[in-house]
């Protein structure tokens, strides 16, 4: 250990002179040790100057030990201690424990259990970095090999998920250049998907044969309705744009209250975007057969929030097409205060046999991040945008209501109707005032654009889509693309790129998750 890496320890033990051997054993590992023999001492040395760790006995004459730690704290909240006593009755651990130390030592101690104590507060970073860049090194040709071969649906959902888990352990990691072959990958990855789409998309819409993953319009009804029976509450929550790497990040607080039974990706329908991928969860029915079936609640244009006024009556109509007739209760939420509403009711839920919240916030906070500075500047790139939906949930009143229906001890589904991606290359496209705005997707007539490896339907029926108009065509961006018109090309370059987008083909926005929850106890 170089003198730029010294690690400076204070060690606080009224027998400080038997503990000779251990010092020694120490320095001689590189580590600086500052010795003293009560707590006073302890406390009055932390205020001065500065340690990585300290060593404290429980039980010294003068000012106890367990003192000394909550002096020590109110000085140094995030200094690590290490509480060493000869007692092993609870209520001492538990005091100490609930005084946030580090580890805790039963005497009498060896030099080897101070070393590996000091390894695990100290070096725990650095050792976890480098497990995951070896581990991620591992794995890195199994993947690469992977999504170069023929793969299946299902075969694809694993592999997405072994990056999904590789990128958010990297982002442990000090090691930047693997982050930056691990970006490389996932680019390559998102590549490959993209043909893996256009090669099979349409044949699974129309061939009764092919090896068709779950979809939007066939999850509840393979999935979520066999769950559902009269008198017994259930919850399907479907947080809009949620990824699969943002699910992860929230799991923790989830563990806390569920056991998670069931974690089974599915794959959103094209485009990937709200008003076609939701209605067609909740219908049961691709939108070219929703709009046939109740041709007054679909509205063509460009307006996702008119698309969306339906979804509580499509999803009634679904119910009673699979022979499920339930006290339904359906709920979207789109502001804080309708969030906290629904909380301050939720003892009302459980009279019903189905509660289903659709909460809006992540999809706010995408197109948001176009938008706004201030939400540029937080999400700046993909550990950020994580970083803020873990944020946005712990304080959110969705984890409150979820605590309400674990404690209930009501089973929770939560799905989402599509993900998102983060765009950066630009694409060129021509379309007249009718064509679609979204960044990812393009409907329109008289199209003009460089096809290259886009995803072109030229006869929207074949993907079950809607067609204004009689020479509809739909183009879908794939991996990180955004279209882009040519009047002032530039400037909107810049406005989008690097902001989060969906509608259009990415494992990110394509597979996305759908979990069952069992309340824990």
């Amino acid at each position: 250990m170089s003198n730029t890496q010294k690690i400076h320890i204070l060690w606080a033990d009224d027998e400080i002179d038997l503990l000779k051997p251990h010092i020694l054993f120490l320095k001689s590992k590189g580590y600086e040790i500052t010795p003293v023999t009560n707590g006073e001492d302890a406390v009055e040395l932390v205020e001065k100057q500065a340690f990585d760790l300290v060593f404290l006995d429980e039980n010294m004459p003068g000012l106890p030990g367990l003192e000394a730690l909550t002096r020590i704290k109110a000085l140094r909240p995030a200094l690590p201690v290490v509480m060493i006593t000869k007692s092993e009755e609870e209520f001492i651990m538990e005091e100490a424990i609930g005084s946030q130390i580090a580890d805790y030592l039963i005497k009498p101690v060896n030099p080897n259990q101070i070393l590996l104590s000091i390894k695990k507060i100290i070096d725990h970073k650095r050792l976890v970095s480098e497990k995951t860049t070896s581990g991620y090194q591992q794995d890195f040709r199994n993947l690469g090999m992977a999504f170069n071969e023929d793969l299946s649906a299902r075969e694809w959902t694993d592999t997405y998920q072994k990056l999904v888990h590789w990128e958010i352990e990297l982002e442990k990691s000090k090691d930047g250049g693997m982050k930056e072959v691990f970006m490389m990958q996932k680019s390559e990855a998102n590549r490959q998907f993209a043909r893996f789409i256009s090669d099979n998309y349409l044949d699974w819409l129309n061939h009764p044969d092919a090896d068709t993953p779950i979809l939007s319009h066939t999850l509840l009804k393979k999935k979520f309705f066999p769950m559902l029976k009269p008198g017994k509450p259930h919850f399907l929550v479907v947080i809009d744009n949620l990824r699969l790497d943002q699910l992860r990040v929230i799991e923790p607080y989830l563990n806390d209250y569920f056991h998670i039974d069931k974690m089974e990706p599915y794959f959103s329908i094209l485009p990937t975007s709200t008003e076609f991928a939701r209605n067609s969860l909740f219908a049961g029915m691709l939108p070219m057969e929703i709009k046939k079936r109740y041709p007054d609640k679909w509205v063509d244009g460009d307006d996702e929030g008119s698309r969306n006024m339906h979804e509580a009556f499509f999803l009634g109509e679904a119910l009673k097409r699979n022979g499920l007739e339930l006290k339904t209760n359906y709920n979207k939420i789109t502001t804080l205060q309708q969030g906290k509403n629904l909380v301050e009711n939720a003892s009302n839920l459980f009279n019903n046999d189905l509660n289903v919240v659709v909460y809006n916030f992540v999809d706010m906070l995408s197109h948001a991040r176009s938008e706004m500075n201030v939400i540029k500047e937080l999400a700046d790139d993909e550990a950020a945008y994580r970083s803020i939906t873990r944020s946005w949930f712990e304080h959110s009143p969705l984890f409150e209501l979820l605590k309400k229906i674990a404690e209930k001890g009501v089973p929770v589904v939560i799905t989402t109707d599509h993900g998102t991606v983060k765009v950066g290359e630009p694409v060129r496209i021509v379309g007249d005032r009718t064509t679609t705005t979204n960044l990812r997707y393009k409907e329109g007539k008289n199209l003009s654009y460089d096809k290259g490896d886009l995803f072109v339907v030229d006869k929207p029926e074949q993907a079950h889509l809607v067609k204004p108009h009689l020479s509809s065509t739909y183009v879908f961006a794939n991996s990180d693309q955004y279209f882009c018109y040519p009047n002032n090309y530039n400037h909107f370059v810049n406005l989008y790129r690097n902001t989060f987008q969906h509608g259009g083909i990415s494992l990110e926005e394509v597979i996305i998750p759908f979990v069952v929850l069992r309340p824990k106890g």
